[in-house]
Order: structure tokens, then C-alpha cells, then sequence
């Protein structure tokens, strides 16, 4: 069990005479007690800023971490980008030094971090521990000087539902750590140590930081990120919002907006998402080249024919799987019961359907598929209302239980997933997935504010289908009814592509999935041969063979250094790798090993400048900014909770590896900025009612005190 944890939390106000200085920006400080030992928390300021050409987007993260107390401190922030972010740059700023980072083998930028460290120097060290979770660690956090981090990321967008959209995820959710995945997580130890299951070797995930609501006044900042995004699409936009968010909207021309927050900043405490349509006729094909000494690089957007429905519907087996662990608690199973009910009542007359709820077990409705009659319908209904959420996450016990009996005699099997994904063994899961599904397919619903997005679209890429995403602090009803209606086959199905003469290679996905109506597909690869070039996408629909020809120009050379192609084409073959090292060797496309996966994902890293698995960005000062390293102290920065998600996310199950109690740092946190100084006299007001309403309901092992 936990240790219980005393908490002082303090607010220091610095009050100001007419002018502030750069390094005071952020004035509010929070400190708290871990057995009778004081703990210092860092401060965080993110600024975002997205730059849209076309369907690419290169984003920059810029992390201000201040230090207001009066001892040196190291910092450590766990926080997230998205799962397609190619990382290809960072550059640290503390005092007048400006310091580009250098990619590294992560053995050997851990080793530069820590001497750094103890040299005194102000260092940072980006880990990616996830495609889509990272953290940051900031050595010698000096006060009064704080370091700025600016990342830089590329990637494509996505279409999906006729519409593009960018989704800047802003915090990692808790990550359930099932048994024997990892240990025990206490304050005194690091959390989820590597463990050997059979063959399974489950990768260490950071610890968990101190959640802010849970553990200390609800006094958090407001105001932490601040969000910017240049949209120049090239075509007329016809549409543009969040659903996630207020926005503003300038609009420059028919073609170009500049969409900032509403508020100008905002709290961490859910996903960004920004869709937008465009005007005009649909183009089935589209190219984005660029070549430089690398080579020539490449990325063919395809897009699915117009065609009616098929008139002869093929029997379903449709396999509905419904997370109900602890962190699905309140708004997320509510909106999955709604999700269920247009879901059952959209059911064919022919289908056949199942209901497996999973939690620490997996229990399921019926033992045989049932048909989709209206009396077992309401029987299914009346199952799903009556589920409530609690426990740990063991998504491997349902997918055992979804796949072992082979599907019913003359049906497809669809499997649909409903799930924030808040786990910590995705390698394990994504193997099961591979050894288990056979001609399956499967949808991946992720139902939250800021839901493991990698491990969903990964589940859905396996299952040759796709991944939605319902936000249950919205109109999920609506949501609802929009999504359980996509349970239908794909558009084009057994996707081939003869590159004709373009002498074309290292191209990715390597297993072409079908395409759905609403989205585009996304091929990435290499060309030896510029100029003139036609290819045929060949596939099926509705059974009878199409053809789609395209004719592309491909560059010779290209004068635009910065482009990203060059460095979203090694993302892409970093993904498909570690798909390779998440599918068991017996059923890998050739012989490869992971020992010569890690090679190759390595050397991507490192020729690309990206962070992968086995490479970090590191960079160190040229100045010793701490004469005294020996007595720096080691915090994280505190994280607010994710939005809708409850109290039983964090830390509830002993397995949890999210610890809401534990101050332990380990190598990652996540958090904000504190206001700025034109704030402060509000925040005084709203630090006495929030300290006066916490101390009122504050539990008996818990202490305050203001100063």
C-alpha cells in the first residue's frame, strides 16, 4: 500500500513596483511535505504554435520552466505530443546561452545529462518513452534564471470524416500497470521496472507526478498553455471549429485563418482538437516530394471512390468490448452506454453481436453470440446500463476472451473497442492483437479527453480498421449516433499499388490497409527517378476490381531545406518497425530480429535527428550556473486531472501506476505555467477561497498552511 503523505502547501506572491523582471514572470509557488521532508515544486509556461501548409503541420512547443524558490532544483515533466510527431529539434535557452541539442544514444545522453548535472551545468534531457509520451528533464533550475526548451515536430494530417484534423494533445493520462508488468508503485522507489513475462519484456514508464487536485488546494493555474495555429490549406476552408475548445478565428484570406484560444490560455488539462473542411471537388490523389543529398522522399495521399452502398449486405458478428475500470468512471462509461445503444439499435437484421465487459476480469453477456432480434437487443441494452466502472485495466483478458472461439459460421467478425486506453503495457496488447485476430477487424472508440491515442490507432491499424474518438464532456449523444453508424465495411478493399518505372522503395505502411469512406489512406516512401511518373492503386469495391490511375511529378532537387517529407518518411519507418518488434516473431513478414530492428530504428534516430526509443536530444550549457550541485533538489511538476476522468484513475488499485499520493520523482512529470503578474491580485482572492474551501473538506492526514 501507499504511504499516507502530509502536504504543506504554500503560495508565495511576489507583489511588484511598476515593472516586473523576465526571470518573475511566473510568481506563484507551491511547496508540499513528503515525510516530514519539504518538497519544491518548478513552474511551467507552454506555448504552442502550429504552422499548417497544405496537409502538413510543424509544431513548436516552447517549455519556460522557473524555479521560485530559494534552493536549486532539478525538474522533471511528463507530458505528451502527438502519436505521428517526428521530434527533429530542440534548442535550450537559460540566461544569454542559446544551446541546439545534439541526438544521442539514449545510454549515452543520460550519461551526458548526469554529468552535466553534477558539473553544475544547466542541462535538459528529452526521453520518448511512447510515440506519443515524453519527458523533459531540466538540470540545475537555478532561481531567478529560468530555461526555456523549444521543441520542433513535423507530421501529416489526417482526414477523417471528409475533414482534416489537428489534435495537439496537452496531458498523459494515468497509465494502468497490470500485475507482474511492473512493481508496485511507493514513494521510495521508481515505478514499473522492465519485467519478463514469457516472452513479454514490458518497457518502463515513467513514474507518475503529484495530481494536483487530489493532493493540495485547487488553486491551478488556468492559464498554462497558449495555442496559435497558422492554417494556410491552399484551398478555401468551408469549415472550421473545436469541439474540444472556445476558439478565435481570423480570417486572412479565403484559403488562410489564425485560430488562437478564446481566453488566450488555458488549462492542460484536455486534448486541442481543430477540424476543418475544405471547399471544392475531392482529389483521389495527392503528392508532397522533396529530394536533397538524403535521397528523394515522398507521401501519396489516396482517397476513396464515391460508390453507393452495397446492396447485399454481408452477416456481422459485431464483438462489442466496453472498458469499465476505474478510470472510465463517470462521463466516459456514460458515454459509452450511449454509444451502445445507437450501436445495438443500428444493428442488421442478419448480424450477431456480443457484449465483453473488462475491468480486472473480463465477464461477457452471453456465452454464443446472440441475433440482432429486438428482444435480445433490449437484453443487451439492459446488460450495458446496468455496468459500472471500477478496477484496473486489463485489456489482455478481453481479448482473449473476444477471440477464443473462432467467429460464427458465414460472418465477419468485427471487434469494437471502447476504452481510454490507459495502460502501460501496450507491446503486450499489440502482440496479442497480431497472434489472436486472424481475418478480424477492428474499430477503436477512445472515450475521453486526452485518451492513449497511439495505443488506439495502433489496435485499429492491426485490424484493418479505424480509430474514433469520443470527448464525453461534449454533446456525446450526438457523437454517438455519428459513430455507431461507421460500423460498416470499408470502401476499397485488398489495396495494391504498382509504382510502374518510379523505382520506388522502403515504403510504408508495409501492409496497405482498406479504406473507409470519409478518410484517406497515406503511403510514404523513397524514389531514385525524378520527372514524369504513373501509378495505379488497384483495390476492390463492393467486390469488383477498381483502378485509380495517378500521374505524378516528382522532384529532382528541392531548394527548400526545411521541408519536413524527409523526416515524416524516417517517422513512418521508425512506426513500422516497432509495429514489427509489437508483432511475435512467427508471424513477422520476414526473419528480422529485434536486435536488428533496434539497429535500424537507431540509426533513423540518429541520421534523421529524431527521438525514437534508443535516442534522446541532450543539450548542456557552457556555464556552470550552480556552484553547489550536491544540494539541488529533485521535483516534478504537478499536473492537473484530466478532464471528466474521476478520482478512481489515480491510484484507486494498488496496481495503479499513477500514484496520486506519491511524490517520488523518477524520470518524468507534466504541468503548467503559474499567471502572470497582472493576475495576481485575483489569484490572492482565489487562494484564500480555495485554500478556506479545501481545508474545510481536506481528509484528516492531510495539513495546510498560507503564508
Amino acid at each position: 500500500m501507499l504511504k499516507h503523505i502530509k502536504y504543506t502547501v504554500a503560495l508565495v506572491l511576489l507583489l511588484f513596483a511598476g515593472f516586473v523582471s523576465a526571470n518573475r514572470e511566473m510568481s506563484g509557488a507551491i511547496e508540499a511535505q513528503a515525510d516530514g521532508k519539504k518538497i519544491n515544486f518548478p513552474l511551467l509556461k507552454t506555448e504552442m504554435q502550429a504552422k499548417v501548409k497544405g496537409d502538413l503541420v510543424t509544431v513548436t512547443v516552447k517549455q519556460t520552466f522557473v524555479n521560485p524558490h530559494d534552493k536549486p532544483l532539478h525538474a522533471t515533466y511528463l507530458f505528451p505530443l502527438n502519436q505521428n510527431a517526428a521530434v527533429h529539434q530542440m534548442v535550450m535557452e537559460v540566461g544569454d546561452e542559446r544551446v541546439e541539442a545534439k541526438i544521442q544514444r539514449i545510454e549515452e545522453a543520460k550519461a551526458t545529462f548526469e554529468q552535466a548535472k553534477q558539473q553544475g551545468k544547466a542541462a535538459s534531457l528529452l526521453i520518448e518513452h511512447r510515440p506519443n509520451m515524453f519527458t523533459q528533464d531540466i538540470a540545475n533550475l537555478m532561481p531567478g534564471l529560468p530555461v526555456q526548451v523549444t521543441l520542433t515536430y513535423s507530421q501529416t494530417l489526417p482526414k477523417v470524416d471528409e475533414r482534416y484534423e489537428l489534435v495537439l494533445p496537452l496531458i498523459v493520462g494515468p497509465r494502468y500497470q497490470p500485475a507482474g508488468a511492473g512493481v508496485t508503485p511507493t514513494p521510495d522507489a521508481e515505478v514499473n521496472s522492465a519485467a519478463q513475462l514469457g516472452q513479454w519484456e514490458i518497457e518502463k514508464l515513467p513514474a507518475y507526478p503529484e495530481v494536483a487536485e487530489l493532493n493540495s488546494p485547487e488553486i491551478v493555474d488556468k492559464e498554462r498553455v497558449a495555442i496559435t495555429v497558422e492554417l494556410d490549406s491552399g484551398v478555401p476552408i468551408s469549415e472550421l471549429s473545436s469541439a474540444s475548445h472556445a476558439i478565435s478565428e481570423e480570417k486572412i484570406s479565403e484559403t488562410r485563418r489564425i485560430i488562437r484560444l478564446a481566453k488566450g490560455k488555458t488549462i492542460d488539462n484536455k486534448d486541442f482538437v481543430l477540424r476543418y473542411r475544405l471547399s471544392g471537388s475531392t482529389v483521389q490523389a495527392g503528392l508532397l516530394a522533396h529530394q536533397d543529398q538524403r535521397g528523394g522522399f515522398f507521401s501519396l495521399q489516396i482517397e476513396p471512390p464515391a460508390v453507393p452502398a452495397a446492396k447485399d449486405i454481408a452477416a456481422r458478428e459485431m464483438v462489442f468490448v466496453l472498458d469499465t475500470s476505474g478510470s472510465m468512471d463517470g462521463q466516459p462509461i456514460a458515454a459509452s452506454k450511449q454509444f451502445m445503444q445507437h450501436a445495438l439499435n443500428n444493428l442488421h437484421a442478419n448480424d450477431y453481436f456480443r457484449i465483453i465487459r473488462f475491468s480486472n476480469n473480463a465477464e461477457e453477456f452471453t456465452s454464443e453470440p446472440v441475433a440482432a432480434t429486438p428482444e435480445n437487443i433490449r437484453e443487451g441494452l439492459r446488460y450495458v446500463q446496468g455496468l459500472t466502472a471500477d478496477g484496473g485495466t486489463e485489456i489482455p483478458n478481453a481479448i482473449h476472451q473476444a477471440f477464443v472461439k473462432p467467429a460464427k459460421a458465414d460472418t465477419l467478425r468485427l471487434v469494437v473497442f471502447l476504452t481510454d486506453g490507459y495502460i502501460g503495457n501496450e507491446a503486450e496488447v499489440l502482440r496479442l492483437i497480431a497472434e489472436k485476430i486472424g481475418t478480424a477487424r477492428i474499430y477503436a472508440f477512445g472515450v475521453g479527453t486526452s485518451v492513449n491515442r497511439y495505443l488506439l490507432e495502433e489496435m485499429a491499424n492491426m485490424g484493418r480498421g479505424f480509430a474514433r474518438f469520443i470527448d464525453p464532456t461534449e454533446t456525446a449523444d450526438d457523437v454517438a449516433i455519428q459513430l455507431a453508424g461507421k460500423l460498416e465495411n470499408p470502401v476499397l478493399t485488398d489495396i495494391s499499388i504498382d509504382w510502374g518505372d518510379l523505382q520506388a522503395s522502403d515504403i510504408t505502411p508495409a501492409k496497405i490497409p482498406d479504406l473507409f469512406a470519409g478518410g484517406a489512406l497515406r503511403i510514404q516512401g523513397k524514389y531514385r527517378q525524378a520527372g514524369q511518373h504513373t501509378v495505379k492503386v488497384s483495390g476492390l469495391v463492393n467486390g469488383h476490381k477498381a483502378q485509380l490511375p495517378v500521374s505524378i511529378t516528382l522532384p529532382e532537387n528541392s531548394s527548400d531545406t526545411d521541408n519536413p517529407i524527409p523526416v515524416i518518411w524516417a517517422r513512418s519507418q521508425i512506426a513500422e518497425a516497432m509495429r514489427q518488434i509489437n508483432t511475435p516473431q512467427y508471424l513477422r513478414s520476414d526473419a528480422i530480429v529485434d536486435e536488428a530492428i533496434k539497429a535500424k530504428v537507431t540509426d533513423l534516430g540518429l541520421n534523421f535527428a529524431l527521438t525514437t526509443r534508443w535516442t534522446a536530444f541532450v543539450a548542456v550549457s557552457q556555464k556552470i550556473v550552480n556552484e553547489h550541485p550536491e544540494q539541488a533538489g529533485q521535483s516534478n511538476v504537478p499536473l492537473p486531472m484530466v478532464k471528466g476522468v474521476g478520482a478512481k484513475a489515480y491510484g484507486d488499485n494498488p496496481k495503479q501506476t499513477a500514484p496520486a499520493q506519491s511524490m517520488m520523482v523518477a524520470q518524468n512529470f507534466s504541468g503548467g505555467s503559474a499567471p502572470e503578474p497582472s493576475t495576481l491580485a485575483g489569484l490572492v482572492i482565489v487562494t484564500v477561497i480555495g485554500a478556506w474551501t479545501w481545508h474545510r473538506r481536506r481528509p484528516h492526514n492531510a495539513q495546510l498552511s498560507l503564508f
